[in-house]
């Protein structure tokens, strides 16, 4: 992947170039959108959000709406959830590309808008496989955006990593055994899009001994943000399924004690 340079419709040695940009916009604070970002999101011809079925405005449109017109915002539908049908998981995929594509090869640049960062669990990695097929050629590049893990560590106060630490994160879509193993190793531990499994990750915390000071928030950054000591998540409930934990590594000795 190359650098982003900024030029729209950029002729190459065998005639115009086409041009992917996966966007991260951070977490839901519209403020958390690096400059670069923005500028990303202004410079291309159309910003592409993703939806589910239902085809409800996310949490990526409602923070590109912020810096771009509405006019230039296109919907288009992922099976941004679906695990366990992978026949309409890959048809999703297949009819997402093929409709990027044919914007790609209308307008000539354009920005995909994901929560996060683009690099990080993000639906633009499967995108961006699916253009390198469809449109050969397609310069794709990523502007890196502030992850939930940072914007919770921020809000909450929890130290992420000090010193020789190391620093684990785990989708608890990968099941509560994933990261009950992380849990009993060195270091931090991140979980994220835990919430349909908060009682077995309350079990988790619990068992492993590391339900002190750990964290957990959700819509971090919107109207119904919720920043809450784990220790009161209950076995056997279910939070919002975005909902990122902050386990840190016990740490002891002091200032320095990890250096």
């Amino acid at each position: 992947m190359s650098g982003l340079n900024g030029v729209n419709g950029a002729e190459g040695a065998d005639g115009p170039v086409t041009r992917l940009t996966g966007v991260g916009v951070g977490p839901g604070d519209p403020e958390l959108v690096t400059v670069k970002g923005v500028n990303a999101l202004r410079d291309a011809a159309v910003v592409v959000v993703p939806v589910m079925d239902s085809g409800e405005r996310g949490r990526a449109e409602a923070t590109v709406l912020h810096y771009v017109e509405a006019a230039k915002v296109v919907r288009v539908v992922f099976a941004l959830n679906e695990r366990e049908d992978r026949a309409r998981r890959e048809a999703a995929w297949d009819a997402a590309g093929t409709r990027v594509a044919e914007l790609l090869r209308a307008h000539g640049s354009v920005a995909f808008a994901t929560i996060g960062d683009p690099n990080v669990y993000s639906t633009f990695t499967y995108l961006a496989q699916t253009i390198a097929a469809l449109v050969p050629g397609t310069e794709v590049v990523t502007v890196p955006g502030i992850t939930a893990m940072q914007d919770l560590a921020a809000r909450s106060g929890a130290v992420l990593t000090e010193g020789t630490e190391p620093l684990t994160l785990v989708p608890v879509t990968a099941g509560a055994a994933v990261l009950k193993e992380a849990l009993e190793g060195p270091g931090t531990v991140v979980a994220y899009k835990f919430g349909r499994l908060a009682g077995e990750v309350a079990t988790a915390l619990r068992e492993t001994g590391r339900t002190e000071d750990a964290v957990w928030g959700s819509a971090l950054g919107l109207p119904g943000e919720s920043i809450r000591p784990a220790a009161e998540l209950a076995e056997g409930g279910s939070l919002p399924y975005l909902s990122t934990l902050i386990a840190p590594a016990r740490r002891e000795g002091g200032r320095g004690g990890k250096l």
